[in-house]
């Protein structure tokens, strides 16, 4: 029997947890022939190596390394380095469901309209408590999210999570791939690069389906559940956005302008009623949304993600 879906972690510097994404993919229920494990290595320095080691009794596990380092790069290697028809992403440190690939694989090839992309619900596996200032509707900027308790096609202002999400390896082909100047590099929190590639695939005629079936828990650090941290994930959040919108930095300047006065005056209700908010999680969510908008507005005005220290 052949390989039928792919299993791609793309890891930097983080052995602990890929030891426990690693062997949740073991664990899967699916027969180990139908599926293989890549593991991208992109550029660790600590014993990355070493820990995918302990897998290789694992039938179709393999190693890459990747010296460029770029979120976006390493998922490029991952899936033109792929045997499935289908290519699913798990995060170093996520841990999915044991029907995970199983369930990945019934729904790509069943659900009509045909998808695009597949995802599912992503839960926390906290690693310190969730502070008071965090509200729930915040909670997407950690890759958590739950749409409905039923599969669904996703409409314009709905996601899915990249450490939870798969893709017809022939419709990754088509479209390239992800945008290697969007998603993480190194320390800073660049993002968009799953957004770029689902708009790329609706322009081919395909949705995005939510299966709240695909499970994974997703650690949260105590490192990600700080003020400062949710700051910097929001501006590198507004220039992501931008971006995505002029992407060769060619938009005219008048249009450049429009939008910055455009998105000025979105911030300025929601900086007020961050003055005024009494409940501290709803202050800080304004709080974000404002310097959200900065991001916007600077990526607007010529600041490109490399000049912006994380």
């Amino acid at each position: 029997m052949s390989v039928r879906i792919s299993a791609v972690v793309c890891t930097h510097n983080r052995a602990a947890y890929l030891r426990k994404a690693l062997q949740s993919l073991v664990d899967q229920t699916l027969p180990q022939e139908l599926y293989e494990i890549i593991v991208v290595d992109n550029g660790s320095q600590d014993n990355t190596k070493q820990v995918v080691g302990e897998f290789y009794a694992m039938p179709n596990l393999r190693y890459l390394y990747e010296p460029v380092i770029g979120l976006s790069r390493a998922r490029n290697t991952g899936w033109r380095n792929a045997r499935g028809e289908y290519v699913a992403y798990l995060d170093d440190d996520a841990v999915a469901c044991p029907w995970w690939l199983a369930k990945f694989l019934n729904v790509l090839e069943t659900f009509e309209p045909s998808p695009g992309s597949v995802g599912g619900k992503c839960e926390p596996i906290w690693e310190a408590p969730k502070p008071d200032w965090l509200s729930d509707n915040m909670l997407y900027d950690l890759s958590l999210l739950h749409w409905s308790d039923v599969p669904i096609i996703l409409d314009e202002r709905q996601h899915l999570a990249g450490c939870n999400i798969a893709y017809p390896r022939k419709l990754l082909q088509a479209v390239g791939g992800f945008r290697e100047d969007l998603g993480r590099q190194g320390n800073n929190l660049r993002t968009n690069e799953e957004n770029h590639l689902r708009q790329q695939l609706v322009s081919l005629g395909h949705c995005s389906v939510y299966h709240p079936e695909i499970l994974v828990g997703h650690h949260v650090s105590p490192s990600k559940l700080t003020k400062k941290w949710f700051r910097e994930k929001a501006y590198w959040q507004g220039l992501s956005d931008c971006c995505v919108l002029n992407p060769d930095g060619r938009l005219p300047l008048a249009i450049r302008a429009r939008l910055a006065l455009a998105r000025i005056s979105w911030a300025l209700p929601r900086l007020l009623l961050m003055l005024v908010a009494s409940n501290s999680a709803k202050r800080f969510k304004r709080q974000c949304q404002v310097i959200e908008s900065m991001g916007y507005v600077a990526g607007l005005l010529g600041a490109q993600p490399r000049e912006v220290i994380s």
